[in-house]
C-alpha cells in the first residue's frame, strides 16, 4: 500500500527512487527525493507536523545538525516561514518584521534587509572559500557586489560590519572603506587621505591623494604605465561613477603618479 505523499520515480538507467510531496493550503510543494520509501514518508511526516500539527519553531534551527530530522534544513526553514508567514521561498528564508534570515547551514545565518527579500528568494546563497555568490543568467556575483564592493573586497581592509557581527548584511551595517582597486583609505597628520599601490613583483606606492576618486584615476594610470613597459599582469581598471568620458580624460592627463613607475620593467 502506498504511503501517503511518497511516490514512486525511476531515474534513466532504470534505478527506483522516491519522491515526496504534501500539498498545504492548495499549495503542493515538493519535499526532495529519497533513497527509500522510509526516508521519503519520514520526510512528508515531518513537513506534516510542521504545517498542520504546528510542530517545531524556528529555535530548532540552533541545533538542527545534532538531533534527528528527515527533511533538509532549507526545507525545513521554508515550511516553518510558510506556517507562520503565509509565504513560500523557494530559499531558506525566515521573515522578521524589518528584515530576514537566510540560512545557509544551522551555525551560518545571514541577515538581510526586506528590501532584498524577493532577490534573494529567487537566488540561492553559495559559499566556496569562504567567499559568499549567488549565480545569475550563468555568471557567478559575490554579495559584495550588491553593496558596491568587489569581489575581493577584505573585511576590515575595505569594508566592516558596524555592530561586529560578520553575518550581519543589513546596509547600515556594512560600512565600506576603500571602494577602489589599489586605494587605502589611510590618516595622515589627522587628515583622511587615500595612499594608492600597486603590485608587480611587490607593491609600488603611486602616490597618496586628497581624494577617493583622484586615487583611482592614478591607479588606472599607473596600470596603463607599467603595462605600456611591457609589464604582461592584466590590472582590473576601476570604474569611476558619476564621471563623463571628457571629464575623466581631463582629470587623467592633470593626475599625476611616481616617476619610479615609468622604470619599471
Amino acid at each position: 500500500m502506498a504511503k501517503s505523499g511518497v511516490y514512486t520515480a525511476k531515474k534513466k538507467d532504470g534505478t527506483v527512487y522516491y519522491r515526496a510531496s504534501i500539498t498545504y493550503k492548495r499549495k503542493h510543494i515538493s519535499l526532495g527525493s529519497y533513497l527509500s520509501e522510509a526516508e521519503a514518508y519520514a520526510a512528508y511526516r515531518e513537513a506534516d507536523d510542521i504545517l498542520r500539527k504546528g510542530r517545531y519553531d524556528i529555535w530548532d534551527c540552533n541545533d538542527y545538525k545534532t538531533k534527528m530530522h528527515s527533511l533538509p534544513l532549507d526545507k525545513f526553514v521554508i515550511l516553518l516561514n510558510l506556517r507562520e508567514h503565509g509565504l513560500y521561498f523557494k530559499t531558506p528564508i525566515y521573515l522578521y518584521p524589518g528584515y530576514f534570515e537566510y540560512y545557509l547551514s544551522s551555525d551560518t545565518v545571514l541577515l538581510f534587509d526586506r528590501d532584498d527579500l524577493f532577490f534573494y528568494a529567487s537566488h540561492k546563497i553559495m559559499i566556496r572559500g569562504g567567499r559568499l555568490f549567488y549565480c545569475d543568467y550563468g555568471a557567478q556575483y559575490g554579495i559584495l557586489s550588491r553593496y558596491g564592493l568587489k569581489s575581493y573586497s577584505v573585511p576590515g581592509r575595505d569594508f566592516r560590519f558596524a555592530n561586529g557581527n560578520a553575518n550581519d548584511y543589513r546596509y547600515a551595517n556594512i560600512q565600506v572603506i576603500n571602494r577602489y582597486m589599489g586605494v587605502l583609505c589611510i590618516s595622515v597628520e589627522g587628515h583622511t587621505r587615500y595612499q594608492v599601490l600597486i603590485h608587480v613583483v611587490g607593491n609600488y606606492q603611486v602616490g597618496i591623494y586628497e581624494d577617493e576618486d583622484t586615487a583611482a584615476i592614478a591607479y588606472n594610470k599607473a596600470a596603463d604605465i607599467l603595462m605600456g613597459n611591457g609589464i604582461s599582469k592584466r590590472y582590473i581598471k576601476n570604474y569611476i561613477p558619476g564621471l563623463s568620458s571628457a571629464e575623466y580624460k581631463d582629470r587623467y592627463a592633470m593626475t599625476t603618479v611616481s616617476p619610479k613607475l615609468y622604470a619599471v620593467r
